[in-house]
């Protein structure tokens, strides 16, 4: 088993393990070994156990000399407290991975025929990028992509880093069931969106996260500099596929508006890492994020497929900021323990404005203020400290803080990474907004609204449906046909449950009338001539070796070698 470790702080790496399948409580789980050897589905009692890290200070460390103190408070730092977030974060990250695997089962023909296709494609690789999503279409995906949006220093990237390390990084197989299964799955793969923004310098973070896990040499084979996008695309299609990546999580999107990438390209590669590539995606930002799928309202709906969450700071009457400043509280390392009071409690949200980070970083350095301040002998934190330490030793963000107490929307806008939904904010300044305009837009959305209700429920059903397995003589593109139309023929609100049942009947039709196609003898003879000229010398009486020898399948031994 590896220590879990970052490289350069930008590949995360967990565990090496040994496959150890396990019985599934979900019928379309089961049967599945990729899914199988995952650990079981957490409960909230599973994610406070792993995901929780709280800092030891003991008695005896307060009683230490003040310049040993000092080291321990950065102890603080590791603390991670579980905040109803994570756990909606954790179910999103759990369902993303199994729902990925449910149409890549590496004992289902269809993976095996991916596998083939993507042989053939990397042949010609300079040109199948053009017709990758043709070859492709037919093999159904069911990775979905998630997106997270928020403000710097909430704790996004420490939180899905530690949700991951709660899954083996890597499995290795060998048997399933009794039958050699010889397999690496590579269950999550995290990278950093380059500061430059480039997409095919993302390709090549790609390669290199696996070279790093795994001690390949993707990166000198398939990133060298010649390289277009579409083709190390279809690379990664490859590898993904090889590997069985669970899940892909791209943080710091924010950067691609740093690059000369068009909008439209951007979102059209998200979309194609889910639909063609059929991995699953994370993608992590900060609010300037939010640019990215602005826009074309398909591309970005299908780049946030399992829709996004927006994680903003907390509220300073909410329950999760009054939880999280007590926890914090207990970590004091000073000669007196100071209560968190109704005005401490003030003073602190208005200096740190409920951002998880800025708020461990005050208490540290108010902390440390008052070990170091001759004035405060008795080593107390109070309001005035605190105020003091944001004032002079976070003096840097003071800009940005300011905009967020007094919601200075000017402001906001010069510091996009604080703020959360900007067009939100904007509704109630926009009193010049023709209604015309207005209408015709919220038009514009409604029909986009039921354009794509009607494909989730397409692609719900297709999943379900042949999920089922009864249909064994059909290919997911029959199938996929069947449930476009009859989607397509019924009405939007039709019950879900009828749609089902109406299609599961007319598979059953069209798989029978498959099966019974199947089933008639194809006439053979013109296809096998030595047959054929068996059948001829029965009909003619003669011995078949006649018609052999005259049809030119015999020579005369003496003419041939002699």
């Amino acid at each position: 088993m590896r220590n879990l470790e970052k490289i350069n702080n930008l590949v995360l790496k967990g565990d090496f393990e040994k496959a150890d399948y396990k019985e599934q409580a979900l019928s379309e789980y089961s049967n599945n070994p990729f899914i199988e050897s995952l650990p079981p589905i957490f409960n909230e009692d599973d994610v406070l156990e792993r995901f929780m890290v709280t800092p030891r200070i003991t008695e005896q460390d307060k009683q230490s000399e003040t310049n040993i103190r000092y080291h321990v408070l950065k102890r603080i730092k590791n603390l991670i407290q579980p905040l109803p977030i994570h756990f909606e974060v954790e179910r999103r990250l759990s369902t993303l991975i199994r729902r990925g695997y449910l149409a890549r089962n590496p004992l289902d023909k269809s993976f095996l025929e991916r596998i083939r296709v993507l042989h053939q494609l990397r042949e010609d690789e300079e040109e199948a990028y053009k017709y990758i999503d043709d070859r492709l279409n037919y093999i159904r995906s069911t990775a979905d992509s998630l997106s997270i949006i928020g403000i710097s220093g909430i704790g996004k990237t420490t939180a899905i880093e530690r949700l991951l390390l709660m899954y083996p990084q890597v499995i290795k197989h060998e048997l399933y069931e009794g039958q050699p299964f010889n397999r690496t799955q590579i269950v999550w793969l995290k990278i950093d969106c380059p500061y430059d923004g480039s997409l095919s310098t993302l390709c090549k973070s790609f390669f290199k996260a696996i070279d790093d896990l795994l001690g390949t040499r993707y990166l000198e084979k398939f990133g060298y500099l010649n390289r277009v996008t579409s083709t190390m695309l279809l690379h990664m299609t490859s590898l993904a596929s090889m590997y069985g990546i669970g899940v892909l999580v791209i943080d710091e999107i924010q950067h691609l508006l740093h690059s000369k990438n068009d909008q439209e390209e951007m979102l059209n590669f998200f979309v194609t890492l889910s639909n063609t590539v059929g991995i699953p995606t994370v993608l992590i930002g900060t609010s300037k994020a939010q640019q990215l799928f602005k826009g074309n309202f398909r591309q970005a709906r299908r780049a946030a497929s399992d829709g996004s969450i927006i994680w903003d700071r907390m509220a300073e009457d909410s329950e999760e900021w009054e939880f999280f400043l007590e926890t914090l509280w207990e970590f004091q390392c000073l000669k007196t323990q100071s209560e968190l009071t109704e005005d401490v409690k003030k003073t602190f949200y208005e200096e740190c404005q409920g951002i998880t980070s800025v708020a461990v970083n005050l208490f540290i350095l108010a902390q440390e203020r008052a070990l170091f301040d001759e004035a405060n002998e008795e080593e107390k934190l109070t309001p005035k400290v605190i105020k003091k330490t944001a004032r002079e030793d976070m003096k840097i963000i003071q800009p940005m803080m300011n905009a967020l107490r007094k919601n200075d929307l000017k402001a906001m806008y010069k510091y996009e990474d604080i703020m959360i939904n900007l067009d939100e904010l904007m509704i109630n300044h926009k009193r010049n907004t023709e209604y015309e305009g207005r209408i015709k837009e919220a038009m514009k959305e409604r029909q986009n609204t039921m354009q794509y209700k009607r494909q989730d429920t397409i692609e719900n059903l297709n999943v379900e449906v042949a999920s089922i397995g009864i249909f064994d003589a059909l290919t997911s593109k029959e199938i996929h046909k069947v449930v476009e139309k009859i989607v397509g023929e019924s009405t939007i609100d039709t019950d879900y449950n009828v749609l089902k049942g109406q299609a599961i009947k007319e598979l059953m039709e069209l798989n029978q009338k498959a099966k019974e196609r199947k089933e008639k003898p194809a006439p053979s003879m013109k296809l096998l001539p030595l047959l054929d000229i068996r059948e001829r010398a029965l009909k003619q009486k003669k011995h078949s070796y006649e018609l052999l020898l005259a049809q030119g399948y015999i020579k005369n031994t003496l003419n041939e070698f002699y």
